[in-house]
């Protein structure tokens, strides 16, 4: 699943730390999910759609792949 949490991240000049520690997660978490090598809990992606102020959908991209 694709994302757009860097582009995110620098919209609001913070860091990977920096929106770990606002999560209450660690840096490799959000590292981790920002690589697309995992995929964020229901929780954690709402959590972090708020914290940006988006849409879920548009933080988190599925592509049909992901779907089947």
């Amino acid at each position: 699943m694709r994302n757009t949490i860097k582009i995110e991240r620098a919209k609001k000049n913070i860091t990977q730390a920096g929106l770990a520690k606002i999560l209450n997660v660690s840096r490799l978490t959000v590292h981790s999910i920002e690589a697309e090598k995992f995929n964020p809990s229901v929780l954690l992606a709402i959590k972090m759609a708020r914290y940006f102020g988006i849409p879920v959908e548009e933080l988190f991209i599925a592509d049909e792949n992901d779907l089947n």
